[in-house]
């Protein structure tokens, strides 16, 4: 049920650069070093009598040795600085990659050969002895054949190739990204760092819990800080993103239920300005949706949350809430919301996607939650543009702690735990340590600081907008929280622009659009988070406010600065130009683009057309590439 905050696909392109250096040859080398060492093994296990229990072998070996000799194996192979897995009694696993040297595998024959009273083994060479067996699995066909995967072997070449690519895209190293309900905010280096240290990097999720005591600190620690940061009593951290975390918490929720012997409890009451993860995760943890009506200023109808809980109260199960709401409001009866809930026997889930509003301010425990996720990739540091990674843990009341997930190989969760919601114990838990350096640089102090900001810089953009932009939700005092919905919904009949539109001419102004129509349609959200500082925030509204001039501007509904965003470096150097409006109020409609300029690389495309037809049809679009 996730999106691409966090679908991984920043990972599927460093796994796509990867393909990029190597090509076709340098993969298949890869994997013939790989595939020799495991053969290279298997041939000398066989000599000295092991017995390797599959003739198929690419990479993994299982062999059988009896119970008595896999302890002599382990014992040793401890000792000597290696893992071996044990999957079942007298059997042991060996994974080969294109590192394992000849000295390696020396070494790990001759723990096997020592384990069953044989000489040490010395292997000078890793070969390729191909099994006949193997055979009907080799692949035949032809692989990476598109030019990319063939043309950068030169370490410069590759270096500009990544350059040219990174150049065609708005990120933060450019300019504020004021996606709405994403939190695009600071990555800070400092606490990127320790990714690049071999204590973090070169761990491997199932090795024993005596050889991760570094690890197992810092997970345990951060567990603490984020239930103490969301007055909870517990965490789990294996949820890999937000959807995931709330799918854990519905499913910890019906698993509380069910100990109750309450196997009725399946309805979830979700307001109808709810993320769209919120239902879709409530499906797919076997539950009922009921919508709740939000009323005329976005606050979540109160009087329509009874009645609906009362009338489900014997099968209700869950009230999902988003605090501040999806609005970007701090509503003031979310605690009365809470006790109609427990009232009626169910339980309140707060999707923690708006967290950055909270932290240090108020929390999820302190309002009347019983759980919420938490997306450290948002609030909490960890990059996400780009898709991912993302952890997404979840954080629960004391009488919820039992049920936390488990796992089939590591013991984690409660005593009555819900089955494993990731294949790892942890999640992404390589990424953890940015969360957790995020946390110890700024404490509590600091934490608090950046929620207090994110919502200043919230407010000081409704203030600057005032007058040429109307925000459509406020709270109880007039203010927001620490993102806005800016209406533009009238902007199609007077203008004839489209929200869209004036996403597409933001572009040329070097930025990235906000959150374009959700919740409301045709508005914009913005959140602008306390990393922007003031100029970057005027900066973006001087843009804003100067795209409304345009629109008050359009003489031509077809051929105007908006219809035609964006405009592209080629179009503007084009020998004719055949618009009403000059190239520099295209390229440079404000004086900071002279000083440094985005040039957006690919001109109005058909939304639609791109919708129905997921493969690029786009002539010689290869070349860019």
């Amino acid at each position: 049920t996730s999106n691409i905050c966090t679908a991984q696909a920043l990972l599927a392109t460093m796994a796509g650069m990867f393909a990029v250096w190597h090509g076709p040859e340098g993969i298949r080398r890869i994997a013939e070093n790989a595939h020799g060492a495991a053969q290279t093994v298997a041939m000398h296990l066989a000599k000295i009598g092991a017995k390797v229990v599959h003739t198929s072998i690419f990479d993994t070996l299982r062999i059988e040795l009896g119970a008595g000799v896999v302890s002599k194996v382990k014992e040793l192979s401890v000792a000597r600085g290696f893992n071996f897995d044990y999957p079942s009694d007298g059997i042991i696993g060996l994974s080969f990659d294109e590192l394992s040297t000849p000295e390696e595998l020396s070494a790990v024959v001759s723990i096997i050969a020592e384990a069953m009273g044989k000489p040490p083994v010395k292997i000078e060479g890793i070969g390729m002895c191909q099994h006949e067996a193997a055979q009907p699995f080799a692949r035949k066909s032809e692989f990476l054949t598109e030019e990319v995967f063939n043309r950068y072997r030169s370490e410069t070449e590759m270096m500009r190739y990544i350059h040219r690519l990174a150049e065609k895209d708005i990120a933060l190293n450019h300019s504020m990204i004021s996606l709405g309900s994403c939190t695009m905010k600071l990555n800070p280096a400092a606490s990127m760092l320790p990714l690049s240290w071999p204590e973090f990097s070169n761990m491997h999720p199932f090795q024993p819990s005596d050889q991760l005591g570094g690890y197992l600190q810092l997970i345990e620690e951060l567990e603490s800080y984020l239930s103490e940061i969301t007055g909870f009593a517990a965490t789990t951290l294996q949820p890999n993103s937000g959807a995931a975390g709330e799918y854990a918490g519905l499913m910890v929720i019906r698993q509380y239920h069910l100990s109750r012997g309450d196997k009725q409890r399946t309805v979830a009451l979700i307001p109808e300005s709810a993320h769209g993860t919120n239902p879709a995760s409530a499906a797919m943890a076997g539950m009922e949706i009921v919508v709740v009506a939000c009323d005329e200023k976005g606050n979540i109808d109160v009087d329509d949350l009874r009645t609906k809980a009362q009338e489900h109260s014997e099968r209700l199960s869950t009230f999902m809430v988003t605090y501040p709401s999806t609005h970007g409001i701090f509503e003031s009866r979310i605690r009365e919301m809470m006790d109609i809930i427990h009232e009626n026997g169910g339980q309140v889930y707060m999707d923690g996607a708006n967290m950055n509003a909270q932290v240090g301010l108020t929390s999820p425990g302190y309002i009347g939650a019983d759980v919420c996720h938490l997306n450290l990739h948002k609030t909490f540091a960890i990059p996400h543009g780009g898709g991912g990674p993302g952890v997404g843990p979840i954080c629960v009341a004391e009488h919820l702690a039992e049920f936390l997930p488990g796992h089939t190989l590591v013991e984690v969760g409660g005593k009555s735990a819900i089955h494993a919601v990731s294949s790892a114990p942890w999640g992404s838990a390589y990424v953890l340590p940015i969360t957790y350096a995020y946390i110890r640089m700024l404490g509590a102090e600091g934490l608090l600081q950046a929620s207090q900001i994110a919502i200043l810089n919230a407010n000081y953009t409704v203030a600057r907008l005032a007058g040429e932009y109307s925000t459509l939700y406020t709270g109880d005092m007039g203010r927001v929280g620490h993102e806005c919905i800016v209406d533009c919904r009238h902007f199609r009949d007077q203008y004839g622009v489209e929200t869209g539109d004036i996403a597409r001419r933001l572009m040329d102004y070097g930025f990235h659009a906000p959150t374009l129509s959700f919740p409301v349609h045709e508005t914009l959200m913005v959140e602008p988070t306390e990393s922007e500082s003031k100029e970057e925030i005027d900066r973006f509204c001087d843009a804003l406010i100067s795209i409304k001039r345009e629109c008050e501007a359009i003489a031509n509904s077809e051929d105007n600065l908006l219809k035609n965003a964006p405009h592209t470096s080629v179009e503007i150097a084009c020998g004719e130009w055949g618009h009403p409006y000059s190239r520099e109020a295209a390229a440079f409609p404000l004086e900071y683009l002279k000083h440094a300029k985005y040039w957006p690389t690919v001109s109005r495309i058909d939304a639609a057309q791109g919708d129905r037809n997921l493969m690029c049809s786009c002539q010689d679009w290869k070349q860019d590439y």
